[in-house]
């Protein structure tokens, strides 16, 4: 989540800070500048004011050098004369306080006059400053800058005396001016461009700011809107305050925002079509990237491949699909389909898996999508057809090999024999009568199995109409097998095809027949259960064993295939049972324990009971 921006951190103080800096410098250039320019202007009129005061006394000193006789009167009165001459001097400077010492000095470089009353003790002494010899040797001012024990700053002059006669230097002009004065007022020059540098960066802070505004207040108001578009939120405009780059910038936001909105609107409706296709899709469809890693599955898929959603992304397809160590996406991309086992110990699940690769135009290969389609039914029928089409000519080549070495033995002279013809005769008769039954049975099959076959269906009593089937059966079955009824005593009336019901109770009592042992009993048993009524049908046969009691129903499935035979059954009457009793929306199922007999039993949805009178 965006944060506010401090304001430290932000577009305004760094346009503040680099307009103070630009002031900030600007003032230092012009500051040395103009330092450095006062500074020298400042010197160059301190000495050239020095050095032309320097100039008059020296021509005063050479008229009174001149005139200065021998003897002991002229001597005192150019010692006088020259005292006047420094006191002017130093009265006529520019400041009395800039003029330390003023010496006049003879031609033999001995000091006849200074102004420094705490240094009279010099006068009559040779001087030995250098730049006295260098002015004196050069007959030219001589100008130089020192510093004194305390570092102050001093500049001394040397201006040659010279003689109205012939021009000659006659003495020396020595000057020691201080240049304090004019350094303290370049401090004070100084301060004073400090303090305006101060004040123009608090008067260029305050503008920056205030000027800065116009620039961040739209760039922040943008900033605001594209948190808000973050968030979904594209009704917001951004406000344009001018027409400069910032404002056509600000137009071109509020146009993006426009496009973002139509784009993300057109997004979340393809969006919403892809979620529903995917979710009502009958097949599951699995999306992977370039390192077979899961980023999609629908509800199909997961329900096919038994995963939950917390597992789902991030899993690699060969784990998830059992698809093994060495498989890889092919260069071209192309993959033929694969058969997937998924199935468990009781139920079978086949999935065939098409692979279609994702990549951009003409580029690299970027992902996978998986399409699994359930073929469990179609292969489940593939299976049961072949089975079929093997079972039925199974069962017809049997009695039709029969029938054919009997035919070949009657043919040969068999039928002369009067013992044996009358035998291969029977034989072929029971095997033909046999595949008539199979057909027929076929033939009952695929009535049931097409769509378009309809069953008469009436309402009727199903009590009454389980007892005449039982009668039927017990005026007909052999005398070494018994029928026990367990029948309740009420009119129990269903809507059902009655030619249907009658085979179903004759497939089961026939087989309940067939099985039982000699003297065995076979029970037939009706309850009442939840709007249904259930009918079981229990012989003393030597059972099925628990591994074969749910194939019992499926077509052509024998327990014992030689004895099924044997009693000529086709293995098609339960099968057609089931299918009936399904047709009537019943449910049919078996119970069995190996060597103590099978029951069947079936329900059937009953309409109204009604109870019998006892009179």
């Amino acid at each position: 989540m965006l944060k506010g921006t401090n304001f430290f951190k932000s577009i305004q103080w760094k346009l503040v800070v680099i307009y103070a800096l630009l002031i900030l410098v600007a003032m230092q250039v012009i500051g040395v500048y103009f330092v450095r320019s006062l500074e020298k202007q400042y010197i160059t009129n301190f000495s050239k004011s020095v050095e032309d005061r320097a100039g008059l006394v020296a021509y005063n000193v050479g008229k009174e050098f001149d005139k200065a006789g021998d003897d002991e009167a002229s001597k005192r009165q150019l010692s006088e004369s020259l005292g006047q001459l420094l006191s002017e001097f130093s009265s006529g400077s520019t400041s009395r306080n800039d003029i330390l010492e003023v010496q006049i000095i003879d031609q033999d470089s001995v000091i006849q006059a200074t102004s420094d009353e705490d240094n009279q003790s010099a006068v009559g002494q040779r001087a030995t400053n250098s730049l006295i010899k260098k002015a004196q040797a050069t007959s030219s001012t001589r100008i130089d800058t020192v510093l004194d024990p305390n570092e102050d700053k001093i500049r001394i002059f040397a201006v040659p005396v010279t003689s109205e006669g012939d021009g000659s230097t006659i003495g020396m002009i020595y000057v020691r001016a201080s240049m304090e004065s004019i350094y303290s007022q370049m401090q004070q020059v100084t301060r004073i461009l400090a303090t305006g540098t101060v004040i123009a960066l608090v008067i260029t802070s305050i503008l920056g700011v205030l000027l800065s505004r116009t620039i961040t207040r739209p760039i922040s108001d943008m900033r605001r809107q594209a948190i808000e578009m973050r968030r979904g939120n594209f009704s917001r405009k951004v406000k344009v305050y001018s027409d400069d780059e910032i404002g056509q910038l600000a137009r071109s936001f509020n146009e993006l925002t426009d496009e973002l909105l139509e784009a993300n609107a057109t997004t979340e409706a393809e969006r919403r079509k892809l979620t529903s296709v995917l979710e009502n899709m009958t097949d599951g469809v699995i999306a992977t990237d370039r390192t077979l890693r899961v980023i999609l599955m629908n509800d199909q898929a997961k329900d096919i491949v038994g995963v939950e959603e917390a597992g789902m992304v991030g899993t690699n397809l060969k784990d998830l699909l059992a698809l093994g160590d060495d498989f890889m996406i092919p260069e071209d991309g192309t993959m033929p389909p694969r058969l997937l086992d998924f199935s468990s110990e009781d139920e079978l699940f086949l999935v065939r898996a098409f692979f279609s690769p994702v990549k951009k135009h003409s580029g690299p290969i970027t992902g996978m999508i998986i399409v699994l389609h359930d073929v469990t039914e179609q292969e489940q029928v593939e299976q049961d057809r072949r089975e079929f089409v093997a079972n039925v000519s199974h069962e017809l080549r049997t009695p039709l090999t029969t029938m054919r070495s009997y035919l070949e033995a009657l043919a040969e002279g068999a039928y002369q024999d009067e013992e044996l013809a009358p035998r291969f005769l029977e034989t072929t008769q029971n095997e033909t009568e046999r595949m008539i039954r199979l057909v027929t049975d076929l033939l009952q099959l695929s009535k049931m199995d097409s769509k378009e076959y309809k069953m008469n269906k009436v309402r009727f009593d199903y009590i009454q109409f389980i007892n005449e089937i039982l009668d039927r059966h017990d005026m007909t079955k052999p005398e070494r097998i018994r029928f026990r009824r367990k029948i309740m005593k009420r009119k129990v009336y269903i809507r059902g095809d009655q030619d249907k019901l009658i085979q179903v109770a004759d497939n089961i009592l026939t087989n309940a027949i067939k099985y039982s042992p000699e003297g065995g009993t076979i029970t037939v048993r009706t309850m009442l259960r939840a709007k249904r009524i259930v009918i079981s049908i229990k012989d003393e046969g030597v059972g099925i064993p628990k591994a074969n009691l749910q194939k019992i129903f499926e077509r052509f499935y024998r327990v014992d295939k030689a004895r099924a035979r044997k009693i000529g059954g086709t293995g098609l009457g339960l099968s057609i049972a089931k299918d009936v009793v399904s047709a009537h929306g019943g449910d049919i199922w078996a119970e069995s324990e190996w060597g103590r007999g099978t029951t069947i039993y079936f329900t059937l949805p009953y309409e109204v009971i009604e109870e019998v009178d006892a009179g």
